[in-house]
């Protein structure tokens, strides 16, 4: 090999020349873990060899490829000595040959470590981008991921104050009308019949509600405002009667204030407001049995509604507040861009009062947690 590649004027390539190209080279596998190093080793090793007087060109590839990996993996600043060193042994190879003149070696030093430092930042730049977007996309998933984390969150809160709101009245109904009834059984068989079909009236409206909201849970693509599954509106002030009646049957007085004018209210607006006196009533019937207990809807206001519900019982119990009510009666009511108070009044009892904006909703927009249900008619004054 030696004496094949062989120029007049340079040093015959030897086992010493063996040596120093394999030292410029070999060290090049290891030039992504530790890449100025390797250029620094090839630079040295490059420029014995040329100082020895072997062929320049035998080795020149080494530098490049190490200043390329350098541009490529490092920023500029960090890799500007490399460039220095690899075009300083560029311009020196170029000098050893006599037939380079002075401008011809540093313009060969210049453009072959210019394209090298090029190419290597390239390829930086397009890792960088590389990087970013998976970077973003990432990111994008775990936003994906907590949207969705989210969307269940809510629903099952929803789910959890529908099952709530259903189960916590007719329950508190039936169980007061079942004490009542044990109670005289053996004395009182008319009062007995009253208080079974007022807990037969309960099941009943219970799992009518239960299977409303299963019907509005399970509704398909096909039909995606539920109207071809045959269930009722959801429930409204227009029952409100209703439920008063079942109220007093369980052995509470309540009295129905309208002030103003009652008016159609959008559907989730008006399923928030009976919910809300629902829940109240409720916990008349549970925490202040006895109490007489003042509904008053009131219509004065032209874009808003209030309702407010008060007992004459004891107020709140002393200690922290448990169960669920008061808590989903506030999501519900923030749900709908209105707001809810509710504590011991002044001169005793507890006072719900509800707050909720009754703007019209456009045909065909439906309202949050609302699914294809149509207002209720107003209620009617007691």
């Amino acid at each position: 090999m030696g004496r094949d590649y062989q120029l007049p004027g340079f040093r015959e390539f030897d086992g010493t020349a063996l040596v120093l190209t394999c030292l410029a080279n070999i060290p090049l596998a290891a030039r992504r873990r530790a890449p100025m190093t390797v250029l620094l080793t090839c630079c040295t090793v490059v420029a014995w060899f040329l100082t020895l007087g072997y062929v320049p060109s035998l080795n020149l590839f080494g530098p490049l490829l190490a200043m390329y990996t350098v541009a490529a993996t490092r920023p500029t600043r960090t890799a500007l000595p490399g460039a220095a060193a690899t075009a300083g042994v560029t311009f020196y190879s170029g000098m050893v040959v006599e037939v380079y003149t002075l401008w011809t070696a540093l313009a060969q030093a210049l453009v072959a470590t210019l394209v090298a430092w090029l190419f290597g930042a390239g390829a930086r730049r397009l890792a960088d981008r590389n990087r970013r977007l998976l970077a973003l996309a990432e990111e994008l998933r775990r936003e994906r991921e907590a949207r969705a984390r989210s969307a269940v969150l809510a629903e099952r809160i929803r789910i959890a104050r529908e099952l709530h709101d259903v189960v916590a009245h007719h329950m508190s109904v039936i169980s007061v009308q079942a004490g009542l009834a044990r109670y005289v059984l053996a004395t009182d068989p008319a009062t007995v019949g009253a208080a079974l079909d007022t807990i037969t009236d309960s099941s009943h409206e219970a799992l009518e509600e239960m299977r409303r909201m299963l019907a509005l849970l399970r509704v398909s693509d096909a039909d995606p405002r539920g109207e071809g599954d045959g269930c009722d509106p959801a429930p409204g002030l227009g029952r409100l009667d209703e439920l008063v009646e079942r109220i007093r049957a369980a052995g509470v007085q309540v009295a129905v204030v309208v002030v103003g004018s009652p008016r159609p209210l959008p559907p989730g607006t008006d399923l928030c407001a009976y919910r809300v006196a629902q829940e109240s009533l409720t916990n008349v019937l549970k925490h202040a049995r006895g109490a007489r207990a003042n509904v008053t809807l009131d219509y004065g206001q032209p874009e808003r509604l209030t309702i407010r519900v008060a007992d004459d019982g004891p107020g709140a119990p002393d200690g922290p507040a448990h169960g669920h009510g008061l808590a989903g009666m506030r999501e519900r009511a923030r749900l709908y861009g209105g707001s809810l108070h509710a504590g011991t009044a002044p001169g005793g009892g507890f006072t719900v009062t509800l707050s909720l904006p009754v703007g019209v909703v456009p045909p065909g927009r439906h309202e949050p947690g609302v699914t294809g249900r149509r207002p209720s008619p107003p209620a009617r004054p007691a």
